[in-house]
């Protein structure tokens, strides 16, 4: 396993504990978010300092590294409260859209359109999101909070892969996550101010938690997502990151006692192999599929 991949692994293995720890509910789901990036800024700054990879970029890379500062920071934030208002499965599910959304923000506004693979991928991905939560959620308009984050979440995930991809093709990844860490430190710290959310309190296992977010979830995790991403392609990378669900849900029905209904599983594999299916680059056919199952493609950089 090369460099690349064995970041991206170790990578995803650091972003599925979270989960666990929000729904600990030790702190509340946007202050947490703040301070897993401002306390995640302080261990980041010192480092960045001193090996000089703190220089002043360009005006349009600086822009870059703040919107995807500000992306992650509102993905993370609407991502901690579905996942306490819900469970840490369907949470994790509904964030793993993002390639959906990525998919049809290339569609809309960059020239390398996704196939008619996408498109099926999509509806079956769909599918899944409704098997999930249940046909009468949909039927009666019946989306509460929870749900509506936790779409929120991919939606501003999938922002922050493709800005962050454009940012790591200018300046390195340690650069960029410090001028994305003090843009959504800012964002978030107004936001929790603006919504009167607590700033201390918490206790001594609260701060711990906060602790352990910060340096496992968002240091080491997204450092080798980073790392990845930056030697990867963006599909390769959203692809990957689905595993994260299968592993957060096996880790809440062990730690949590979650319960994970019969129809979540089956929601949850329509709505993984769905996505998966977005980034078949062959045409589908009933005779392939009997023959070989879809594999991802090496050869596109967009959702296929």
């Amino acid at each position: 396993m090369n460099k690349p991949r064995l970041a991206l692994v170790i990578g995803i293995f650091a972003i599925s504990v979270y989960p666990i720890l929000i729904k600990l509910e030790l702190a509340p789901g946007l202050i947490s978010a703040f301070y897993r990036m401002a306390i995640a800024l302080a261990l980041l700054l010192p480092y960045a300092w001193y090996t000089k990879q703190l220089g002043v970029p360009s005006l349009e890379v600086l822009g870059l590294a703040a919107l995807s500062g500000i992306l992650f920071g509102a993905d993370v934030a609407v991502w901690n409260i579905s996942i306490q208002e819900s469970t840490a499965t369907q949470a994790s599910l509904l964030t793993n859209l993002s390639p959906v959304w990525v998919g049809i923000t290339t569609f809309l506004f960059l020239e390398n359109k996704p196939t008619k693979n996408f498109w099926i991928g999509t509806v079956i991905a769909l599918l899944g999101m409704v098997t999930l939560v249940g046909f009468g959620v949909f039927a009666n308009f019946a989306f509460d909070r929870a749900f509506v984050f936790g779409v929120l979440s991919g939606i501003f995930y999938s922002g922050y892969l493709m800005v962050s991809k454009e940012a790591l093709a200018k300046i390195s990844i340690v650069t960029l996550m410090v001028y994305s860490l003090m843009a959504s430190s800012l964002f978030l710290g107004l936001a929790s101010w603006f919504w009167d959310e607590p700033f201390s309190g918490f206790g001594t296992a609260g701060w711990l938690l906060l602790g352990l977010q910060a340096v496992l979830c968002q240091l080491v995790a997204w450092l080798l997502v980073s790392f990845a991403l930056q030697h990867m392609k963006t599909t390769r990378v959203s692809l990957a990151v689905l595993s994260q669900a299968l592993i957060s849900a096996f880790l809440a029905w062990v730690f949590l006692k979650e319960v994970i209904t019969l129809q979540m599983i089956l929601g949850g594999i329509i709505l993984l192999f769905g996505i998966r299916v977005t980034f078949y680059n062959k045409p589908i056919t009933i005779k392939r599929w009997l023959t070989k199952p879809p594999l991802v493609s090496n050869r596109s950089a967009a959702p296929q």
